[in-house]
């Protein structure tokens, strides 16, 4: 398996010019790197889920949103754009895929994209090595979970 590398941003989410990579060092106070949540739509108001992979090292098995580091050199609509397209086969432009918020994390800046979707999860195409099912849950049931 290829080591991910990330890049190394301020505060404010500026690049430092900096790289890691993952799992191999920590990051200093002041220093962040780049996650993506994709949450995905229906037009009648249900969320699609997926639950992570088994042999996942963090939160195995746990139903969770679509998501992931930015690898170095994405910025966050790309790195938003490649994780929905390789974790459940859904196609994305800067049309339907928007930026909600950023949320400033211990070591990583966190950016939640929204997209609609009514794609059946019989047409999805999951990445078996990061997810093992998805469904569609209601935001009762979510609040649930």
């Amino acid at each position: 398996m290829i080591a991910e590398k990330w890049d190394i941003l301020d505060k404010d989410g500026n690049p430092t010019g900096k790289t890691t990579i993952r799992g191999r060092s920590f990051l200093k106070p002041g220093e962040y790197h780049l996650v993506v949540h994709i949450w995905v739509m229906s037009g009648d108001g249900k969320y699609l889920i997926q639950r992570r992979s088994d042999t996942k090292k963090l939160m195995p098995g746990e139903w969770a949103a679509t998501g992931g580091a930015a690898i170095s050199g994405e910025d966050s609509f790309t790195a938003a754009q490649r994780e929905l397209f390789e974790e459940l086969g859904i196609m994305s432009d800067k049309n339907t895929l928007k930026k909600a918020l950023r949320i400033k994390r211990r070591n990583s800046l966190l950016d939640i994209w929204f997209i609609k979707s009514d794609v059946e999860t019989s047409k999805l195409k999951l990445q078996e090595s990061e997810v093992a099912e998805a469904k569609w849950v209601t935001a009762e049931e979510l609040k649930v979970m």
